[in-house]
């Protein structure tokens, strides 16, 4: 098995925050806890960074609701911010897991 190292500084990088906080915004641009972010866009991603640099993010809240379709679900959604370093995070690592996967593992992959 290969080993990789140094890639917690890649995952804080400021380009790769601002690159998931693209992705994490997708279909999601004109809601309220997005717009608030963006108002503010530059601060928020500093402010994530400063706290990943340092060790020191925890995760907010989760936001529960229920989901009808096709059954009655209960859904907990982490908050934006938590989104953003979610992506961060896969930007980085998800590379390096896809090149393991077989062919025919379909599950959370791309395309």
């Amino acid at each position: 098995m290969k080993t990789y190292k140094n890639l917690y500084g890649q995952i804080y990088d400021f380009e790769n925050l601002h690159r998931a906080y693209l992705r994490a915004r997708r279909c999601k641009r004109y809601k309220g806890d997005v717009l608030r972010f963006s108002a503010n866009l530059e601060g928020n991603l500093i402010n994530i960074q400063n706290h990943l640099i340092w060790k020191t993010y925890q995760t907010g809240r989760y936001n529960y609701f229920k989901v009808y379709e096709p059954k009655e679900r209960l859904i907990a959604a982490p908050s934006f911010i938590d989104r953003v370093a979610h992506h961060a995070l896969c930007n980085i690592i998800e590379p390096i897991f896809e090149q393991s996967m077989i062919y025919d593992s379909y599950a959370c992959r791309v395309g």
